[in-house]
């Protein structure tokens, strides 16, 4: 049965794209317009054309927050997305575990962010935290507030506590709508229990893990509240992300034209990434 699109159907959905529109044109043509001037304060402005871009381009600080960026969600993303994907395959598919299995899983992505930071501030501290009393009682000399690796440690494993459950429930459920017909085929075919993964779940997961790694992609990339409860940027700018140089550069120095400049920066380079990934991940669909 072919079916036919009709025209009509797109007027259903324009009222929520115009106010989708309209509400982020008019905060984006505001930012456009801070980034070209330098503000002295109310009706005192000077046009300065892309004097700040090639301030922020050439700004050290910030290469540096930059490169810390990279590497936080580059790290999250090599361990979330495969765990995830490990935890979906291992969870029962029939019974009363799968609700509790769910529910369990569930129940990090519900706790706030700001509050997820201050568990594991609490949880990593050597004099009440259990976790940091554990690592000094096994002869660990661990520390986050002093020591950078620490920091970055239990920053990368807070995360990977609080967000790993998304990419398991949406692995989840893209493994349970796989047609139970192409798993007799592999098994009539004599195929093992990876090459039913490799062949048969992967290629199905090919949709859901691209949303995941998008996802997590750009809530990685502007990341804020944990590392802020948790370290504060800390020890000295080892946990400092471009979220937080942008926020002390906004509301610390006031700075609006830089910071409205370095925003829509921020903004480009993380559609460009959405973009690279999203052309990578989707590259054999036409094929």
């Amino acid at each position: 049965m072919n079916r036919t699109e009709h025209p009509r159907a797109w007027w259903l959905v324009l009222p929520v794209l115009l106010v989708v529109a309209f509400s982020a044109l008019i905060p984006l043509m505001t930012v456009v317009n801070y980034s070209v001037q330098d503000i002295f304060g109310p009706g005192q402005r000077v046009f300065v054309g892309s004097e700040w871009f090639r301030e922020i381009l050439r700004d050290s600080r910030l290469h540096a927050a930059f490169g810390r960026q990279l590497m936080f969600s580059a790290s999250i993303l090599m361990i979330e997305i495969p765990l995830g994907v490990a935890l979906a395959l291992a969870m029962p598919t029939r019974g009363i575990g799968v609700s509790f299995t769910l529910v369990i899983l569930a129940l990090p992505l519900l706790v706030p962010w700001n509050v997820v930071g201050t568990i594991w501030q609490i949880f990593g501290r050597a004099d009440i935290g259990l976790g940091g009393a554990l690592l000094r009682a096994l002869g660990s000399d661990y520390n986050y507030a002093q020591n950078a690796a620490d920091a970055w440690v239990t920053l990368l494993v807070m995360d990977v506590w609080h967000w790993t459950s998304l990419v398991a429930l949406l692995g989840y459920a893209g493994l349970r709508a796989i047609p139970e017909a192409c798993y007799q085929a592999a098994h009539i075919d004599g195929a093992s229990r990876f090459a039913i993964f490799r062949h048969v779940e992967l290629p199905k997961l090919r949709g859901v893990l691209t949303i995941a790694l998008l996802l997590r992609l750009m809530d990685s990339f502007v990341i804020y509240t944990e590392p802020f409860v948790l370290t504060g940027g800390g020890p000295g700018n080892a946990t400092t992300f471009l979220s937080q140089y942008l926020t002390k550069m906004a509301v610390g120095q006031f700075d609006l034209g830089p910071a409205a400049a370095f925003s829509l920066i921020y903004f480009l380079v993380i559609l460009a990434l959405c973009f690279v990934l999203f052309s990578f991940m989707t590259a054999g669909d036409e094929r």
